[in-house]
């Protein structure tokens, strides 16, 4: 028996052992692409001898790696300064690979032969060195290709006219080198960029509805929606156009004016004796200037000045306080009138007291929209808008800000994404503002540096859930009754599975799932906030603020996979059931912070297990749920059902844990009232 034992293969012995069979093949393919990267840390988990396998069910064991059922759809290696000459037929054996991310790496030469892969829903290449023409063929065969960034890379030649599939929603192509026409792209894609290349000709009709920002940058491209008509050949880059009147292409007389000689010689010495005239206008220009500064005080670059009476002004005003005042610190407002400064020499605080030139000035205040049904405004308005901290905690601060023409918005301030580049933060920012969804509130605007990022976002009145959870309930503000709460729950499941279908190479779609990023309208329609920021904070500070990181698993593992957006929505569910905090809830005065909180996974756990003891013994209504909820007699059925499915969300081992689109049905049949009683 023992020879038979030795002799069996290695994922025999691992089944006879209780152990996870070894996917050979799998890991195989994954050591293989592996071994052509110069590869850092990242890989270190890429060990059979630790983990035999990459995937267990949806639970991903090597990271980067993305599962599904056992099986590797995806790897999402960003960020991590890969070079190599990548070797697709590695992943070839992958036959469920279907989205490949390797953005901001720093790849270089010609595109891999991708058409390989050829179940590829999703190329992500965007921001590397590659180089080169990609091949006529490039994207041949890849019919359920969806989305293909390439952008900012070094591409050269026509764009391939295969990358028309019939499945493409979002074309990437941005900031290269590519030359020649459009390729005709069907109608129904949602995403085009080719701006700032060296494309010509007429746009495709397909492609008229675009916004003329999609092709800016390309001087030789003309049609709708751009205003540069076809019919008039526009001149070539390089080219200046003739002061005279050039003939017409159809002309008979393809010789142009002549200029004679004593011509040549008057338009010579024109241009000589008015050059000299520039010159002098301009060392003129220098010398006031110089005389100018040297009879003022000029301030040193990073330092703001303020002026008197605008400084009385604030001073003696006892009305509504700047943005400046209620809470943004110094540093913020000095640093960014220092950067409006620099390009005028004439310094100015980011609240307005100073006088700037008017490019510096927007240039330093400048907002980036990421919706255009939103009416725009600058960051000089935001600091000059009355506001109201709504909240301070370690992920960030929120301000309402009424603006002048009264707009209400939000302004979440962030300090824990400086690691992320600009060119990353800012393609992340415009990904979120392309999700459009009823639970979820959409991000409006944003503003970018080095040290800390605003985002923007719409007020909403009703305020979070957790105030109307954990507050003091009146008149004005009663407590949520079974059927608001029901309907709150199933909005924040559809805009879960929206987000988790929408952002597929996102190991955390949310990541930050609490009832105080869950804000209510008017009519108590459940809009989610806070999620995808997983990909921008820094990496050593994201298990510090992330409720995500506070899951079984990685506390136990080090680990988060998809199901871990589904365990802090169980914990929300029994939250909302029960009106009891899971632990260490942060309360403020009366009302409730709407500042993160925390808890460790041992008292979540215990929390959750008296509740399934409460559920098995079935002890009655009044033994796990809010008693402000109400409808105990009519709706008990249908609340206990609601509450088993919120503990099946939470199984502690994600292995077992429900899936979210599981979840996500088993919610959507709850009802309001119970159908045939309930006799617990």
């Amino acid at each position: 028996m023992l020879l038979i034992f030795s002799s069996l293969s290695p994922s025999w012995v691992l089944l006879a052992s209780g152990a996870p069979p070894v996917d050979t093949t799998t890991a195989e393919a994954l050591l293989r692409f592996k071994s052509s990267l110069a590869y850092v840390n990242v890989f270190d988990t890429w060990n059979p001898s630790v983990a035999p396998s990459p995937c267990a069910g949806n639970y991903a064991t090597w990271r980067g790696v993305l599962c599904s059922n056992g099986l590797v759809w995806g790897l999402q290696l960003e960020n991590l300064r890969l070079t190599g000459q990548i070797d697709v037929d590695a992943l070839v054996p992958l036959r469920s690979l279907r989205t490949i991310s390797l953005m901001n790496n720093s790849f270089e030469g010609p595109m891999p032969e991708w058409k390989k892969l050829g179940a590829l829903k999703s190329l992500f290449l965007s921001n590397n060195h590659f180089s080169g023409q990609i091949p006529p063929d490039a994207f041949k065969a890849m019919a359920s290709l969806k989305k293909v960034y390439l952008a900012n890379n070094r591409f050269t030649g026509n764009i391939p006219a295969t990358l028309a599939t019939p499945r493409l929603l979002e074309l990437r192509l941005e900031n290269n080198q590519f030359t020649g026409p459009i390729p005709d792209l069907k109608p129904g894609i949602k995403v085009l960029n080719v701006s700032n290349n060296q494309l010509q000709g007429p746009i495709p009709s397909s492609l008229a509805k675009m916004g003329p920002s999609s092709f800016a940058g390309n001087k030789g491209v003309c049609g709708p929606p751009l205003a540069i008509s076809c019919n008039s050949p526009a001149p070539l880059p390089d080219q200046k156009p003739s002061p005279t009147s050039a003939p017409s292409a159809d002309s008979a007389d393809p010789a142009p004016p002549q200029v004679t000689g004593e011509k040549a010689s008057s338009v010579s010495r024109t241009v000589i004796v008015a050059l000299a005239i520039l010159v002098a206008l301009v060392a003129i220009a220098v010398l006031l200037a110089i005389y100018r500064r040297s009879k003022k005080e000029t301030p040193r670059l990073g330092k703001a000045v303020t002026s008197p009476s605008s400084s009385e002004k604030h001073s003696k005003s006892g009305g509504s306080k700047g943005m400046m005042q209620a809470g943004v610190p110094e540093p913020y407002n000095k640093q960014t009138a220092a950067a409006a400064g620099a390009a005028d020499n004439q310094m100015a605080s980011v609240g307005g007291n100073a006088v700037t030139s008017r490019k510096a000035k927007a240039e330093a205040s400048k907002l980036s929209f990421v919706r255009e049904d939103r009416q725009k405004f600058d960051l000089q308005d935001l600091l000059r808008a009355s506001a109201e901290v709504l909240g301070s905690g370690n992920f960030g601060s929120s301000y309402k800000a009424v603006l002048m023409d009264g707009q209400a918005v939000v302004v979440k301030r962030f300090k824990q994404m400086s690691n992320v580049g600009k060119e990353d933060f800012h393609e992340h920012m415009r990904r979120l503002g392309r999700l459009v969804h009823p639970n979820l509130l959409p991000l409006v605007a944003y503003y970018y540096r080095k040290e800390e990022k605003l985002l923007v976002f719409d007020y909403v009145q009703n305020g979070n859930l957790a105030s109307h959870l954990h507050g003091n309930h009146s008149a004005d503000q009663p407590a949520l009754d079974w059927p608001t709460r029901l309907k709150i729950v199933k909005g924040v499941a559809r805009g879960l599975a929206y987000l988790h279908h929408e952002l597929p190479s996102v190991s955390l779609p949310h990541g930050h799932l609490k009832s105080s990023n869950v804000v209510l309208d008017k009519t108590f329609q459940p809009l989610l906030m806070d999620y995808a920021l997983v990909p921008v904070v820094n990496p050593e500070q994201v298990q510090h603020l992330l409720v995500a990181y506070k899951s079984p698993e990685y506390v136990q593992h080090g680990r988060t996979t998809r199901k871990t957006d589904v365990w802090n929505l169980g914990v929300l569910i029994l939250e909302i059931l029960t009106s009891n905090f899971p632990a260490n809830y942060i309360a403020q005065g009366t009302g409730v912070s709407s500042s993160s909180y925390s808890y460790k996974s041992s008292e979540v756990a215990g929390w959750i297990n008296s509740i399934k003891a409460a559920e098995d013994q079935q002890e009655g209504h009044q033994a796990c749920f809010d008693r402000e909820m109400g409808d105990a007699d009519n709706s008990a059925g249908e609340m206990w059902k609601l509450l088993r499915i919120g503990v099946g969300c939470c199984e502690e081992d994600a292995e077992t844990r429900w899936d979210l689109k599981e979840a996500v049905e088993k919610i959507e049949d709850v009802k309001e009232r119970d159908e045939t009683g309930f006799d617990g």
